[in-house]
């Protein structure tokens, strides 16, 4: 069982990384500066990156090594990560703690990268393209798949890593050569309760850590409570899990809960966008995790790429928060989907204002906002943080209560957010265009009659007054949005 945190509820995450951030080891030094400002615009939770040791220091942390060692050790030539050391680490979430922002760990659990040794073991090569398909008998090869990890000396953990930890490997050492190699032995299989892309996506990259062996699910589960007591995580970002046993992921989950309570958040990366898998795979996991809302991250990029051909009308088609609010976590780009990425799918710069409008101010999901859209990508500052600081704003000040849709035009559409009692003057009306400048009658009650409303955003200088139905006529710039509350 979960429950959501009270911090959540209308809460925000930041995505506090993108692929390109320098190897400068000053990221945890830079979020701990930024605690009060995120605190400010309203941000409540932070998820940030893997934040232990990688196969090498530039590595963005999804390369694991040694998930023990947080930036502590001397061990493949480096003692801090990419972000920082754990000193840094540790002080950075005590700050942010003091401002009430939680903190969720992106946590890599499908996959090791290079050990310290080989080991030479039996295998099959598959079909990369159908991994249910053997491509000839079993023959030897030799595979990094030994792990000593002698910087650490088994502090916090003895467990040392072997081949028949894994269930397949990316590479043969002995013939140089790439490929994907099912190991054989002993009740070795690839895992059930995986995607069934490539007839079964178990295997993704690296050494592929068997999720169905006892020794690596007591070690899993022993250094999830360690990290979440020794970091006093909030949460965790969870990577890749449609690569993983979905019964794995769930009871570590619950692992995790029974110690830390039943608010410990968690949010699975299962990348489709296919809703209907989606929606399976909380039914599989009893709802133990959120997953990311990928349909609805699609349907917006496609947005951004159709412009004015596009049917605004279908905007929220299959999208996971329309069938399961308490679950999906809505967000328009991320590490993953900027451009150059291996999901490239970055929304157009002249929608994303518009996106941010969506998910920040709607009533459903839990919006995730993404460093690079607020920050920067690599040195190139976004031209989006002063809109995105108004559309923040609004939501704390104004995005509470009911919410009506009017998705009845197809270049048009927007939807009004009722308020409520707890927020004095809270309610809004919001407006997107993907083509002319347009406008829209749509109700905000019949108790703000007289009231006049204003366009928060500065785009439209007009006022809106309230009729005695509640009734107002909202206005909006082509391709861009409009944010109405009382002036």
């Amino acid at each position: 069982m979960k429950i959501k945190p009270e911090e959540m509820k209308n809460g925000v995450m930041m995505q506090y990384f993108e692929w390109n951030l320098p190897n400068d080891g000053n990221l945890w030094k830079q979020l701990k500066d930024d605690a009060k400002h995120l605190h400010e615009i309203g941000i409540t939770a932070v998820w940030i990156p893997p934040a232990y040791k990688a196969d090498e220091q530039q590595d963005e942390g999804y390369a694991t090594y040694d998930l023990y060692d947080l930036g502590e050790f001397e061990q493949n030539n480096t003692v801090r990560t990419k972000y920082g050391t754990k000193q840094e680490l540790k002080e950075m979430i005590e700050e942010l703690h003091r401002y009430k922002i939680s903190v969720y760990l992106d946590t890599v659990m499908n996959h090791k990268s290079e050990g310290d040794y080989t080991e030479k073991f039996m295998v099959k090569e598959v079909d990369p393209k159908d991994r249910t398909k053997e491509l000839g008998d079993a023959f030897e090869i030799q595979g990094w798949t030994g792990y000593q990890f002698k910087g650490r000396s088994g502090k916090y953990s003895g467990f040392k890593w072997h081949w028949y930890h894994f269930s397949g490997v990316g590479f043969d050492d002995a013939k140089k050569r790439s490929g994907v190699f099912k190991i054989m032995g002993e009740n070795k299989d690839w895992s059930s309760g995986v995607d069934d892309e490539n007839g079964n996506y178990d295997f993704l990259l690296g050494n592929d850590i068997d999720l169905n062996h006892p020794e690596v699910i007591k070690e899993l589960n022993s250094w999830g409570l360690w990290v979440s007591e020794e970091l006093n995580l909030d949460g965790m970002r969870l990577d890749a899990i449609k690569h993983m046993k979905d019964q794995f992921v769930k009871q570590f989950v619950e692992t995790i809960r029974a110690k830390r309570g039943k608010d410990f958040y968690a949010v699975g990366e299962y990348w489709s966008g296919d809703r209907k898998k989606l929606e399976n795979y909380l039914e599989v996991v009893d709802n133990t995790v959120d997953l990311f809302d990928v349909p609805l991250h699609y349907n917006l990029w496609e947005a951004s790429q159709k412009g004015k051909d596009y049917d605004m009308q279908t905007l929220f088609d299959n999208a996971l928060f329309i069938s399961h609010p308490e679950e999906a976590v809505t967000f328009v780009d991320n590490h993953d989907s900027q451009a150059g990425s291996s999901l490239e799918s970055q929304i157009q710069d002249w929608f994303k204002p518009l996106a941010y409008g969506l998910i920040l101010l709607m009533k459903d999901g839990y919006p995730c906002l993404f460093y690079g859209d607020y920050y920067k990508i690599k040195d190139k500052e976004s031209p989006h943080r002063l809109i995105i600081d108004i559309i923040l704003k609004a939501r704390c000040q104004y995005a509470y209560g009911e919410q009506t849709n009017y998705f009845d035009h197809p270049c048009t559409v927007g939807f009004v957010r009722m308020g409520d009692k707890e927020h004095a003057d809270s309610g809004l009306a919001f407006l997107i265009s993907n083509d002319e400048d347009g406008d829209k009658k749509m109700n905000v009650g019949k108790d703000r009659k007289g009231e006049t409303w204003i366009d928060i955003t500065g785009s439209i200088e007009q006022t809106v007054v309230i009729d005695e139905n509640g009734d107002g006529l909202f206005l909006v710039k082509g391709r861009n949005l409009s944010i109405w509350a009382k002036g």
